[in-house]
């Protein structure tokens, strides 16, 4: 199967609403035109991804040359004692997703996490390197990849990290809220991974489907797995200074270890991914997390 050459395609976007989905909404939107979807209101179609008769009729009610998959369960914390829900929309619809795409030829890019690694190394992880998440949400994302590629369909997934934006819940957005709040603040600094901008990582997804779609790339050549996160690295009280110190509030940091934060999932203490791969098979160059941040805290000022 070549590219495809459809004048407008008819993009599906499931999760819609969501942090990233919110921007796709609008990157999507040059490429073709673009149905959204989610559990909430406020989209073109309702979705439950838990149910295997209302992900069909989706594809069925829209048949789209295209889906991009935004939607997961994310709290990561809470998805130790909710595995059931975590399983459901993480795992199994992406599966799910893949066989009914199969089917149909149609394309899909779908999302996966940098903690679907144990964290036990100190060079960026490649998209091969051996996996072992250490909490029940990486688990279940790593699952969700690998029913996807195992489904047959034409997939391309996209692993990131460290998600933050203008609007959602987020690291970036809480911190600014409590420094203006909080005289101190004591942040982890020995987990380290790449602040991602959810509107870098949504240009990018616009950029690969796009040479999918239209572009010289045959799908069924360039399927897999990918790294998109922001270049370069730093822990929580990194990016904690980083955000400060483009405001004038009076916050003092202090850093402390993650076993004087504890929570219920672990995190794995180095994350960072290796980002070559989206370079060398779409010509997609990642901009420094910093760079990113800075065009981020423009759009919110």
């Amino acid at each position: 199967m070549t590219a495809l050459t459809t004048k407008s395609p008819r993009l599906l976007l499931i999760g819609a609403n969501g942090q990233v989905g919110w921007e796709l909404c609008r990157t999507l939107a040059p490429i073709g035109r673009v149905v959204t979807a989610s559990v909430e209101k406020g989209t073109d179609y309702w979705v439950d991804l838990a149910d295997s008769e209302s992900v069909s009729r989706l594809i069925q009610e829209t048949r789209p040359d295209a889906v991009v998959n935004a939607a997961a369960y994310t709290a990561v914390d809470k998805a130790e004692t909710e595995k059931a829900i975590a399983q459901r929309i993480n795992a199994d619809a992406p599966g799910m997703l893949g066989a009914l795409l199969k089917d149909w030829g149609i394309p899909i890019i779908h999302y996966s996490t940098d903690f679907v690694f144990a964290g036990d190394t100190s060079l960026p992880y490649k998209e091969d390197d051996p996996t072992g998440p250490l909490n029940v949400y990486g688990a279940t994302k790593l699952e969700g990849e690998r029913r996807l590629l195992a489904s047959g369909a034409n997939a391309v997934i996209l692993r990131t990290a460290w998600i933050y934006g203008a609007r959602g819940s987020n690291f970036l957005l809480t911190m600014r809220r409590m420094f203006a709040e909080k005289e101190e603040l004591r942040i982890v600094n020995d987990q380290t991974g790449s602040p991602t901008w959810s509107r870098m990582l949504a240009e990018v997804t616009s950029l690969v489907l796009h040479r999918l779609l239209v572009g010289e790339l045959e799908v069924e050549r360039v399927k897999g797995v990918y790294h998109v996160t922001g270049a370069g690295q730093a822990s929580w009280y990194d990016f904690a200074c980083t955000i400060l110190g483009t405001r004038g509030d009076q916050c003092r940091l202090r850093p402390i270890s993650s076993a004087e934060y504890p929570a219920p999932a672990r995190r794995p203490a180095y994350s960072v991914l290796d980002n070559t791969k989206i370079w060398e098979t779409f010509g997609i160059q990642l901009p420094d997390w910093r760079q990113s941040l800075r065009q981020c805290l423009e759009e919110l000022r």
